[in-house]
């Protein structure tokens, strides 16, 4: 539907037609916004459904303003508001990326919030194609990024707390087993507070599709390890 400006001002039928399908396409963003957020909260992401769905409405909201609300201010610039939409959006994203055991997380997340905007903007300008399409996309992409092995494992950094018992070539056995892990070391702290005991702290690189549970399961039955954590 091409939407003139004279037919946005309330006062006649058919303003209050033009209008309700500039609602509709909130409505519409929003919804798309609710599909994209609940792929992201079935996987326990920071951000979620109520997330997504005001992110890609308010987007919409913005872009029909941009384009339609200054009609009455001649030669002005439609998309000079709904512009600000991708920068702004990225303080938004930059919220739910966070960095835990040297491994950064949310990265993801943030990206679909980002795109979430686009196919808002797309929907307040009424690229209702294009719009229900990409957020078709971004879903189908993430199911099969997670369902497909090969794209679902990936190497992932962490870091190993140990407490061993104090004896020769405690560390180096430690080192040697990791490593029969196919578990990258990237570098080693020890700390000795006590005679009996010594502290070290590996930095590694699991290896795609690691069962980190299976290894701290199996160096907790280690006798030589006396405390373990991430």
């Amino acid at each position: 539907m091409t939407i003139s400006f004279d037919t946005i001002g309330l006062g006649s039928s058919q303003a209050i037609f033009t209008q309700l399908e500039l609602l509709l396409r909130i409505a519409v963003a929003c919804a798309l916004g609710l599909m994209i957020g609940h792929e992201r909260k079935n996987r326990n992401k920071s951000a979620g459904i109520r997330t997504h769905a005001i992110v890609a409405m308010g987007a919409a909201l913005v872009m029909v303003v941009s384009k339609y609300g200054f009609s009455d201010i001649p030669s002005y610039d439609a998309a000079r508001v709904a512009a600000q939409v991708v920068s702004g959006v990225g303080f938004l994203g930059a919220g739910v990326i966070f960095v835990r055991n040297n491994l950064v997380n949310g990265l993801t997340t943030a990206a679909g919030i980002w795109a979430t905007a686009g196919i808002g903007l797309a929907m307040g300008s009424g690229l209702y194609v294009i719009g229900i399409a990409s957020a078709v996309m971004i879903i189908i992409t993430q199911e099969i990024m997670h369902r497909i092995a090969f794209f679902a494992k990936v190497a992932s950094c962490g870091n190993i707390r140990l407490t061993l018992a104090q004896k020769e070539g405690a560390v180096k056995s430690m080192e040697d087993f990791l490593e029969s892990c196919k578990i990258d070391i990237a570098s080693v702290k020890i700390h000795k507070n006590k005679k009996d005991e010594v502290k070290v702290e590996f930095e590694v690189v699991y290896p795609p599709g690691f069962d980190k549970a299976w290894l701290f399961s199996h160096l907790a039955e280690d006798n030589s390890v006396m405390a373990i954590s991430e």
